[in-house]
């Protein structure tokens, strides 16, 4: 996953946007005035940043939640394990398919706007799971879900962007960010727990009353949208048709892959039709006099520089969590509870680490940010492959999720910040959409190699081949991170030669802390 910057083309800047080279190749700074100046935000700004971060959390803690209920639904309803794997599945193929056009949407018809109605989408997908009276309507449940997380997912980060001005102001909401999403994954092991033992339907129901009142506060705290100026919009239909449909089989045959075989008639018939609507997509791009994605921007090597580590973080995260949660609960015999609070401490140090990584980000840089992620991924990683029949958790799997804890906030933060810094205003969604799909599409590659690698978790496998099955796939999450790490390194290395600065030291005049609060009330 080489990541290299160079300059393609100019940006076009909506009106009163700074101007700035959108497909530059230096990955656009974490740039800041200086760290001793403090950042200071109104209560509205926070109560505004709370609620946004809030939605961005439900998305994850549902995701974990319902993947730790599953045996439970897949009992309850008498599933086979091919259906049951849709209770998960079907999340990810609503989210990653639908990611791009939620993207696009939140510029279109506003940030605001879509992420309401991604939070409505997502309640009423809770509700439809909750109350389900078989498999199938709680799969329909979770794909109304995934679409509402698509929708959500890339107009919360556009609203963090747009209220929050480049520098220091932006590295901190994001740091803050970034740990509500991750500690949503983290806690939704134990809270999905806890739900778990009383009902399974309570893991969906949670999601109601937390997804209403992010709506209400976000009608409240979150600005309206910049009103249109009038002019015949045009919304590109057939590329938004194309381009989903394409992502929609594209996810579908990964998750496919390892239980009907990667070279199966029907894998390769999928991808090839997946291949065929994008080659249309881009065709009908090229014409469109307003298209859903403006091909230039897939030239912003930053942006894809971002999406792809975004994609290593991701895919080498759930793998870990993957992997971990079958050797302390199928191997040891851990019930989902102690699993839960086993995974406790990664959430802890996100919490502790993720706000101070704006500071962190005047020191080091995005790429050494991002380095220093994927290194103390590698390290975390290698020292869970030591894990053995009766390891001791506190010596042998502690420290690896310890440093996961660290290293998740540096990465996912300079990823964030690298690939929405210098968007024009009117791609910010869009910007974010292609970010948020590496981080749903890695996670969909790289668990379904790691599967693949392990041989599955059959019953008649010995103890022994179930260890070496959690060897074989913790060997892949530890090539992916090792060789983001030294991608980004390269990257960093070849930029330097070429004599840039580091992306830190491009740092744009301060803008008063007050501003926000203007933007914002």
């Amino acid at each position: 996953m080489a990541i290299t910057d160079d300059a393609s083309e100019d940006r076009r800047s909506s009106p009163g946007a700074p101007r700035a080279p959108i497909d530059s190749q230096e990955p656009p700074a974490a740039p800041v005035a200086s760290e001793d100046e403090p950042v200071r935000w109104g209560l509205r700004a926070w109560l505004m940043l709370v609620v946004v971060c809030g939605a961005f959390s439900l998305d994850a803690l549902d995701n974990i939640m319902i993947g730790i209920a599953t045996p439970q639904i897949k009992a309850d309803f008498d599933m086979s394990n091919s259906a049951a794997q849709w209770v998960v599945s079907a999340y990810v193929l609503g989210f990653g398919g639908f990611l791009l056009l939620g993207g696009r949407l939140s510029d279109l018809l506003g940030r605001r706007r879509v992420f309401l109605i991604g939070l409505v989408v997502l309640a009423a997908g809770s509700l439809l799971g909750g109350l389900a009276g078989n498999g199938l309507m709680v799969i329909v449940g979770r794909l109304v879900m995934g679409i509402g997380a698509a929708l959500t997912a890339p107009s919360a980060l556009a609203i963090v962007i747009g209220n929050f001005p480049e520098g220091p102001q932006r590295n901190r909401a994001l740091g803050i960010y970034t740990a509500c999403g991750a500690v949503g994954y983290s806690i939704g092991v134990v809270i999905g727990g806890l739900l778990t033992e009383v009902s399974w339907r309570l893991t969906f129901m949670l999601g109601v009353p937390v997804a209403l009142a992010a709506l209400v506060g976000a009608l409240i705290l979150v600005p309206k949208d910049t009103p249109h100026d009038g002019s015949k919009r045009h919304y590109d239909a057939s590329g938004a048709i194309t381009v989903t449909a394409a992502m929609l089989l594209l996810v579908y045959g990964i998750v496919q892959a390892p239980e009907v075989g990667w070279s199966a008639p029907a894998t390769l018939s999928v991808f090839a039709v997946a291949a065929l609507l994008l080659v249309a997509f881009t065709v009908i791009e090229r014409r469109s006099p307003e298209p859903l994605l403006r091909l230039g921007l897939l030239r912003n090597k930053a942006l894809l520089g971002a999406s792809l580590i975004a994609a290593a973080i991701l895919g080498t995260y759930m793998s870990y969590q993957f992997v971990g949660s079958l050797y302390l609960q199928s191997y040891r015999g851990w019930s989902p509870l102690e699993m839960g609070f086993a995974f406790l401490p990664i959430g802890v140090m996100i919490f502790i680490f993720a706000p101070r990584a704006g500071k962190l980000l005047n020191r080091l840089g995005v790429r050494g940010m991002m380095f220093g992620g994927m290194f103390l991924y590698t390290v975390a990683f290698l020292l869970f492959l030591g894990i053995g029949p009766d390891s001791s958790y506190w010596t042998m799997i502690l420290p690896s999720m310890v440093l996961i804890g660290v290293g998740f906030p540096f990465a996912f933060t300079a990823a964030n910040i690298q690939a929405t810094s210098g968007l024009a205003e009117s791609e910010q969604g869009l910007g974010a959409g292609i970010l948020q799909t590496g981080y749903q599409v890695g996670a969909a590659v790289v668990l379904a190699v790691v599967t693949v690698r392990m041989g599955g978790e059959d019953t008649d496998h010995t103890r022994e081949q179930l260890l070496d099955g959690y060897h074989q796939g913790t060997w892949v999450v530890i090539v992916v991170a090792a060789f983001s790490a030294l991608a980004v390194a390269v990257a960093a290395w070849a930029a330097k030669r070429r004599g840039q600065a580091p992306a830190a030291d491009k740092q744009p005049a301060p803008v008063p802390a007050d501003t926000v609060d203007e933007r914002i009330g």
